[in-house]
């Protein structure tokens, strides 16, 4: 079911497959802190679903969305999918929630709500944007960080915190680097700062246009530079100044 914007990238729409890949390397990545009993808040599409499944006793993905929901409901039978935000009354050994929290206007309460349903010694895993990464405003988001705003926030709430970069590899930021110039072609228009300075809502219609538009444009005029990134061409680093995107560890002490 197609209720992704150029927002939530899709794994059958070739243009996105750069961003889609970036997305997924999250839950390979994953795989090393995941058993027991698992919590997704936001799983979309299911992007993970089918990576992170083997690695736990029971998996409970939650998203608001209700028809994408009821669509995964009808292809995986062995996951408890839930049409909701709030996490449920459960305890989990760990809990994950990828590009989410650049979402939720209430940040530290999204993240209290984790710890609450966090069993004791367990771990949050958590990612979101770079915003010295970030090319032009995005209106979906209510925020996004730099290092240290988002792990002085998960300080706040979690008993442990550890805060690692996602990167790319050179393919990667060639991608990277042609997308930037692409879209300071588009935002040289902007003579006034509008993307700043207007509602959120009215910027979203044409920020998807012009964003599907330009990843087209992209891959017409190197169709190998989008099409043969792969998951494997993106890693984890102690470097948290230059990454794409922030990978959260945080922890919640044991008993």
């Amino acid at each position: 079911m197609a209720t992704y914007t150029t927002e939530i990238a899709s794994a059958t729409i070739a243009s996105d497959n750069p961003i889609h890949q970036r997305l997924f390397f999250a839950y390979v990545a994953a795989q090393d802190y995941v058993k027991g009993e698992l919590l997704e808040i936001g799983c979309g599409e299911g992007r993970g679903v089918e990576t992170l499944a083997p690695k736990c006793t029971s998996y409970t993905a939650l998203d608001k969305i209700n028809p994408v929901i009821e669509d995964l409901a009808k292809r995986y039978d062995n996951i408890n999918f839930i049409s909701a935000f709030v996490p449920p009354m459960n305890m989990f050994d760990v809990i994950v929630s990828f590009q989410v929290i650049e979402h939720i206007k209430k940040d530290k309460f999204f993240l209290e709500e984790i710890y609450r349903v966090l069993k004791p010694g367990g771990v949050a895993l958590i990612t979101t944007p770079n915003i010295k990464k970030t090319l032009t405003r995005n209106p979906w988001h209510e925020r996004e960080y730099i290092d240290k705003e988002l792990k002085g926030l998960a300080e706040k709430v979690f008993d442990k915190v550890t805060l690692k970069g996602i990167h790319g590899n050179q393919k990667v930021m060639d991608y990277y680097e042609r997308n930037k110039k692409s879209v300071q072609k588009i935002t040289r228009f902007d003579i006034f700062n509008l993307q700043y300075r207007l509602p959120a809502p009215i910027l979203r219609i044409p920020y998807d246009i012009l964003n599907r538009i330009n990843r087209q444009s992209l891959m017409k005029k190197d169709n190998s530079l989008v099409s043969d990134i792969t998951y494997n061409d993106y890693f984890i680093s102690d470097d948290t100044e230059t990454c794409l995107d922030f990978f959260g560890i945080f922890q919640k002490r044991g008993l």
